[in-house]
């Protein structure tokens, strides 16, 4: 297995020896690492999941794996714990699950961490390639890429924003958790082309509205529908004339039509086409759906 070369470092010394040495007969990379107190840490990669073998996880470690994810700053990723996770400079997530507290009511954040979800984004310059030329005949349309979690939509998303923007779209990213473009120190860490603005952190549906007002987009990218909000700020980006990529979950057409949410996305007629992805094995297949 291959782990992408700053991973390792977030890890506990006693961790990351084990997930070293934690070889299996595939060239796959890793997609996610998850650790869970009392428990062995679990890889998973597109052949399926393993055990990791040589260290059982502390809550020592988990707190120590979240301390180097913060640089040692914390307290700068507040509101993310809050939300349940924080993205680190390398563009990874790190879920984070264990006792919630409340204040007024509402959640206020999560402490005692029990187990943690390093989710580890890859730049595969290439996998749109079987559905690029579909997608820009005749010009762009308003698109979604769907599938179910850890099929690769931020990844397609990725690649096809850089192949957009090499085509000479303006594009403007709304990176509301730091997964699309990883951006550190101003500069993205993974490649979104020549004419690729990015807005990290803010939530969606105001980065989208900034976005329009100072950054005159012709394309708008963002990722993961899943709110009320985020449809607010696909009506009020299309009402701009601006065209839209973004990812949603969704399983099939008939998943999708199921859930309010998604019931007032395709009824709204703002995307115009569907990218369906679906695993094979380790292999991914991609379908287009006319909406």
């Amino acid at each position: 297995m291959y782990y992408p070369s700053d991973i390792l470092r977030l890890f506990p010394s006693g961790l990351a020896d084990a997930l070293r040495a934690c070889r299996a007969d595939t060239p796959d990379v890793v997609e996610e690492i998850r650790c869970r107190v009392d428990r062995p840490a679990t890889v998973l990669t597109a052949s399926g999941a393993r055990r990791v073998e040589g260290a059982v996880t502390t809550g020592a470690d988990l707190d120590a794996l979240l301390e180097r994810a913060a640089e040692a700053s914390l307290h700068t990723y507040a509101e993310e714990l809050r939300r349940g996770f924080l993205h680190t400079s390398s563009g990874c997530r790190i879920g984070i699950c264990g006792s919630a507290y409340c204040r007024d009511g509402a959640l206020s954040g999560i402490r005692q961490i029990s187990s943690v979800s390093v989710r580890i984004p890859h730049e595969v310059h290439g996998c749109a390639d079987a559905v690029f030329p579909a997608l820009t005949d005749g010009g762009f349309q308003s698109t979604l890429l769907l599938s179910p979690p850890g099929f690769g939509k931020t990844t397609l998303l990725r690649e096809l924003i850089r192949r957009l923007s090499e085509s000479g779209l303006r594009i403007s990213v709304a990176d509301e958790r730091g997964e699309i473009a990883a951006v550190h120190d101003r500069a993205p860490r993974f490649d979104l082309g020549p004419n690729t603005d990015v807005m990290t952190g803010g939530a969606k549906g105001e980065s989208c509205m900034l976005l329009l007002r100072a950054m005159n987009p012709q394309l708008l990218a963002f990722d993961e529908i899943t709110a009320a909000s985020d449809i607010a700020a696909v009506e009020a980006a299309a009402g701009c004339g601006v065209e839209l990529l973004a990812t949603a979950h969704a399983e099939n057409s008939a998943s999708m039509r199921q859930r309010a949410l998604y019931r007032e996305l395709l009824s709204s007629g703002i995307f115009k086409r569907a990218v369906w992805i679906r695993r094979e094995g380790a292999a991914r297949r991609y379908a287009i759906e006319a909406l």
